[in-house]
């Protein structure tokens, strides 16, 4: 038998037949109680205060008849206060009467559960279940590669430098325009000098059209 039903287990074999009050009923008895002595104070207040208006009324005129009225002021206020003594007391009862049954019903909805656990956990094998969680984590990671090997971008898995590309490319062009002008006939010298002004009009010629080819050669 678990721990909870022993809780709630009858303490000796003639409880059976030994009924006692329920929480119910007793905190319904502790309620009109305390709203009959609660009615009671109400009562004695005004009895207090009727009192002490009969005392000053007959003040010094009636002397007796004052005195007479603060005396019965005296024993209800005594009565006043006990009643307050009492009501706190069955407050203080009435709030551990209602503890006490939160706390039973608690543990009886922990018993039920802890039962509802057991059963549920009464077919279940720990070491399946780490195989279990085994098996998903190796088809999670499957499922990790397929992905990455899917979103990979097509090249058959070569890898290049791009700044080793750049370079070899600059190089390439290099060598082209290399070969373009060694290619290029420039105009034999003539041997007989010009004029200053002829041979550099000349030249300036000679430049345009290397720039020229140069520049169809660039496009």
């Amino acid at each position: 038998m678990s721990k909870f039903s022993n809780l709630f287990k009858s303490s000796g074999s003639g409880s059976k037949n030994r009924k006692g009050p329920t929480a119910q009923d007793a905190l319904y008895k502790l309620r009109e109680t305390e709203e009959m002595l609660t009615k009671k104070q109400e009562y004695l207040e005004k009895k207090i205060e009727h009192e002490l208006q009969t005392a000053r009324k007959h003040g010094t005129k009636d002397k007796r008849a004052a005195l007479q009225a603060l005396k019965r002021k005296k024993r209800l206020e005594k009565q006043l206060t006990q009643i307050d003594g009492t009501l706190s007391t069955i407050e203080f009862q009435r709030e551990a009467l209602e503890n006490s049954h939160t706390n039973t019903e608690v543990l009886k909805n922990m018993g039920y559960a802890a039962k509802a656990m057991k059963t549920v956990h009464q077919n279940m094998d720990v070491n399946k279940i780490d195989e279990l969680m085994q098996d998903i984590n190796e088809q999670q990671e499957v499922a990790q590669e397929i992905s990455d090997a899917i979103s990979r971008p097509a090249g058959f898995g070569e890898e290049f430098d791009e700044d080793e590309l750049l370079q070899e490319l600059e190089e390439l062009e290099q060598d082209e325009l290399n070969k373009h002008m060694a290619n290029v006939n420039l105009p034999s010298v003539p041997s007989t000098k010009l004029p200053a002004r002829a041979a550099s009009s000349r030249r300036r010629v000679e430049e345009d059209e290397d720039m020229k080819m140069l520049e169809a050669w660039a496009t």
